[in-house]
């Protein structure tokens, strides 16, 4: 259990909640750390059309897209932070859609501690009854953008007015085996045809390229993700494009600006550390010269201990000195071929390469700890010195050892953190090679 969470509710039986049976309410209690369900009443059971509640527990939500599995966990950090969520979800019983509001409130589950969410539902949302109503609600959310649904065979199943007036003139163009209506809105339609194809297979994604619309060549980045059909359950792809034919005119003709945005994008806005987006961009060029140097690449997952109660002490500001200092610190004790990240709130990443034995990383690990370890002293004109201690968990993965792809590494080395945050926390552990 993180210490973010500790504040949270813990119900450690179904018999804590049997006075929910006494509503008329639907109210049900989700696991995030298994992806299911935990408890529901009566009437939850029955929304879902089962007779126990051993059916809802075993539910089977292996169909379930990663957009929907990471909006359960936004639910969650969100109801953890602010006490209560309320937002309308579209489910489908019976393979029906229903959309209703919920409420959610965060808590955790069980011996284990999981993650869990309460969803109070006591209103339906009557969006009429057609699918393309639905669809056209999900779709009106991107109202100054152009938004389409397609099969995952690039057939449009619906637009709004924005992309129907955008691509008029090709609805009559004609289709062979090679292009589609998806990949016919791109001026290289073999493009788009392999933009979709890469779309499916990753299950949605962010790219920008040269669109053939009826205000001719306009430069789009396409946001796609997975969405599902409201009647027939069926996976499709929802794509919303975003004019940047401006934005890149501008950058073509303005050296400074372009720098500029670079710089935000590369770089922690808070601490100056490279992001998380700069080392994805170069752990490939990294990795492969490590293993050209038969070396390894050690990743580093440093979670800060303690920070929220500094924030909670002393306020943001002073935690934002905090996380300057601690990216100075960490900095310090890095090589110049190594590289730092601030990857978001109070978590750091250390890439260190020319690694020979997986001890070279656990000596640098305890540095970080031992310099992370030292009091921050902050000097104040109308009161006395505020001295503000954190301590530091740090989980290791190696390249290649455990995969030579950065994002994988890091769910592994966090993995790794979690354990020591679970076991005493202020020190450093190896993931596990399976």
């Amino acid at each position: 259990m993180s210490s973010e969470h500790s504040h949270l509710v813990h119900i450690k039986t179904h018999e804590e909640l049997a006075l929910y049976e006494l509503i008329p309410d639907i109210v049900w209690v989700f696991d995030l750390d298994k992806h299911g369900w935990w408890w529901g009443n009566s009437a939850a059971i029955s929304f879902w059309g089962l007779n126990t509640l051993d059916e809802l527990i075993n539910k089977d939500l292996s169909g379930d897209t990663q957009g929907a599995r990471d909006r359960t966990v936004q639910t969650f950090e969100l109801a953890a932070k602010n006490g209560l969520t309320i937002d309308p979800w579209t489910t489908y019983p019976d393979g029906k859609p229903k959309t209703l509001y919920m409420r959610h409130r965060a808590c955790l589950l069980g011996p284990e501690k999981h993650r869990g969410i309460i969803a109070y539902i006591n209103e339906e949302v009557n969006l009429g009854e057609t699918p393309e109503n639905l669809l056209l609600v999900e779709a009106m959310r991107y109202t100054t953008v152009l938004v389409t649904s397609f099969t995952f065979d690039g057939q449009v199943i619906v637009e709004n007015p924005s992309a129907t007036e955008a691509y008029k003139h090709i609805q009559h163009l004609p289709q062979n085996d090679g292009n589609s209506p998806f990949s016919l809105r791109f001026d290289n339609p073999d493009e788009g045809q392999r933009c979709l194809t890469r779309a499916v297979e990753q299950q949605g994604g962010r790219w920008t390229h040269l669109m053939h619309t009826t205000q001719g060549l306009r430069k789009h980045t396409l946001d796609i993700r997975v969405t599902r059909h409201p009647l027939s359950g069926e996976f499709l792809i929802l794509m919303a494009e975003y004019d940047v034919t401006e934005l890149h005119q501008a950058l073509d003709k303005a050296e400074e600006v372009q720098g500029e945005l670079r710089r935000m994008a590369h770089y922690d806005a808070l601490t100056g550390l490279p992001s998380l987006y700069f080392l994805l961009e170069n752990a490939e060029m990294f990795f492969a010269n490590a293993i050209r140097n038969r070396d390894q690449v050690a990743v580093l997952f440093i979670d800060l201990d303690g920070f929220k109660k500094v924030n909670d002490t002393w306020g943001h500001p002073i935690g934002d000195r905090v996380l300057i200092d601690a990216a100075t610190r960490i900095s310090q004790q890095l090589r110049r071929a190594d590289q730092a990240s601030r990857i978001g709130g109070d978590e750091f990443l250390v890439m260190l390469g020319g690694v020979n034995k997986p001890e070279d990383a656990g000596e640098v690990a305890q540095k970080l700890i031992d310099v992370l370890e030292q009091p921050f002293i902050f000097e104040c004109e109308d009161k006395d010195d505020i001295e503000a201690r954190i301590s530091a968990s740090i989980g290791i993965a190696f390249c290649p050892d455990h995969g030579d792809d950065l994002e994988q590494l890091i769910k592994v080395a966090d993995t790794a953190m979690y354990k020591i945050k679970h076991s005493g926390k202020g020190s450093f552990s190896f993931a596990e090679i399976l």
